[in-house]
């Protein structure tokens, strides 16, 4: 349990992981992205809201696909800069990593405690 670990652990990274370029990563998920049918299902249901069928429905789409991938990107590559520095932060402080751990733990099961006894609606 994450409450319980030695104060003192050591951020530990997965041993046998082949480790991949920038690039070969970027293309990777991007191929994954792509085939996800999670994300078709988005842009088929979010994207025409905002469609003029009066004008060029296949520019628009794109344009406005363009727009969404580029600021999910964005906000990708910002949260993966701060967690780097983060995890390189917390590795000089085990202890903060400690708490973290402990305080993770800790609202994991009070999620998991009030998804207990909720009221199921209808």
């Amino acid at each position: 349990m994450a409450w319980l670990q030695d104060t003192e652990a050591e951020i530990v990274d997965p041993v046998g992981l082949e480790t991949v370029g920038v690039g070969r990563a970027f293309r990777q998920g991007i191929i994954v992205e792509a085939l996800n049918p999670k994300t078709a299902a988005f842009f088929l249901a979010f994207i025409p809201q905002f469609i003029d069928p009066t004008a060029d429905v296949a520019r628009q789409f794109v344009i406005l696909g363009t727009i969404s991938v580029a600021l999910n990107t964005a906000a990708d590559v910002v949260v993966t800069h701060w967690a780097a520095k983060a995890k390189a932060g917390l590795a000089k402080r085990p202890s903060a990593l400690a708490k973290m751990r402990q305080l993770s733990g800790a609202a994991m099961c009070t999620l998991g405690a009030s998804l207990l006894v909720a009221r199921r609606a209808g």
